[in-house]
């Protein structure tokens, strides 16, 4: 492994966060897999780009988070005191058993497959009210009219935001994904991180007062009472991850559903297959999470030293990145084209929604939202064009894959 392997014309192989690479990071990801398959980046950490080590590392219980050390090693000491660096140490997401497990454990329950499954006829409604509202128009943004409305009505549902205090959540701002890039935060934007943070601490904290009150049959009021059983839920914990529950709850579903539609809009014979076949819808939603994943990256810490991760030594203590885009197109997995948009692949497992002890909690949900609001879409608008297939506006995130907008008319 050679730290300095430079890609075509002496570009870092890795730079996430370069306006090429935010376009189209995947033939990036094709000279990581095969020039440089545990990469090291300019911040020391190691970052893997196949398929069989990124879905070893998700699994292995020898790799953790601990989010409170890898973030002090990399900000230094005082970075705790930032409230959302604090706040996010609260996020099972970054959490390790047995906190992990016990905070999982708290919201699982509204996430069933049988509780999912139940929430279709609300799903289709929403949709169908985000259609009714500009089909007279004749042009739209599928994020913000579209693919947005959904996933944040249905979290809104879920956790008990009552209906007057939801226009804000519809017009917030999508700018929180930067928290989850690998390229360490400036002080502005750990600045504008804290405000944004604070603002939601300050909103849900009246809102458990709400429910205290006038308890409901949302998943706050079920955390409220958790909280109360004091050794089961801090109410740090509470606040925290109900601020991860809303905002993964909704970023990563619209991205899957922008994503999806451009994909399609950019391979006409698929979208022309999946208008005339709908049943390939629910297999088509597996592709469209293969082909352009909402969550590009998750990681990982070493727990103790890996003598041989793809041939190299990792010792204790290492941050390892896992790109979940490389690995949804690793030719070793996929040998028939990777690259390629097919809504008939068979065998499609993606990792987009990452493996292990930290698999996603709404992963059947997201699925569900995104299969219910395309084939809607593709129904009640047959002739919807996307004005600019070939460069669309993308968020200058890079963990957090998405559009910024995505104007279409018919």
């Amino acid at each position: 492994m050679n730290e300095h392997v430079q890609g075509a014309g002496g570009d870092p192989l890795f730079n996430p966060l370069s306006p090429d690479f935010i376009r189209d990071p995947y033939p990036h990801y094709e000279r990581l897999r095969t020039l440089d398959t545990i990469h090291v980046t300019p911040f020391g950490q190691f970052v893997t780009s196949r398929h069989a080590e990124v879905s070893l590392v998700l699994r292995d219980k020898r790799f953790g988070k601990d989010f409170v050390e890898r973030t002090t090693r990399r900000y230094g000491p005082e970075i705790m005191n930032e409230p959302v660096f604090r706040s996010m140490s609260y996020w099972m997401l970054q959490a390790d058993p047995p906190d992990h497990t016990r905070l999982r454990g708290l919201v699982v329950k509204a996430f069933t497959a049988r509780r999912v499954e139940d929430m279709r006829p609300r799903i289709q409604e929403i949709v169908d009210q985000a259609i009714d509202a500009v089909i007279d128009r004749g042009h739209m943004d599928l994020i913000e009219d579209f693919a947005f409305r959904l996933p944040v009505t249905i979290i809104c549902d879920m956790l008990g935001i009552p209906e007057e205090h939801r226009e804000v959540f519809y017009k917030s701002s999508r700018d929180g994904g930067r928290l989850l890039d690998p390229v360490p935060l400036s002080a502005e934007e750990i600045k504008q991180g804290n405000a944004g943070n604070l603002m939601a601490q300050m909103y849900f904290q009246q809102l458990f007062e709400l429910r205290r009150r006038n308890p409901g049959e949302d998943l706050i009021t079920q955390l409220v009472q958790a909280e109360e059983d004091g050794n089961k839920l801090t109410n740090e914990e509470l606040t925290a991850n109900i601020i991860l529950l809303f905002g993964a709850g909704h970023e990563t579903t619209v991205n899957l559903i922008g994503n999806g539609l451009l994909a399609l809009h950019r391979n006409p014979d698929q979208l022309a297959l999946l208008k005339a076949r709908p049943e390939l819808m629910e297999g088509a939603i597996e592709e469209f999470l293969r082909y352009d994943s909402s969550v590009q990256m998750t990681g990982r810490v070493t727990l103790e030293d890996i003598d041989d991760l793809g041939g190299v030594t990792i010792p204790k203590g290492e941050t390892v990145l896992c790109l979940l885009g490389s690995a949804n197109r690793d030719p070793a997995v996929y040998p028939d084209r990777p690259d390629r948009l097919d809504v008939t692949r068979q065998n499609v497992k993606p990792l987009s929604f990452g493996g292990g002890i930290h698999f996603c909690l709404g992963a059947q949900l997201a699925r569900i939202e995104a299969e219910i609001a395309t084939a809607t879409l593709l129904r009640r608008l047959p002739d919807l064009r996307i004005d600019d297939v070939e460069n669309p506006e993308w968020r200058p995130t890079f963990v957090l894959r998405g559009l910024k907008r995505l104007p279409a008319s018919w």
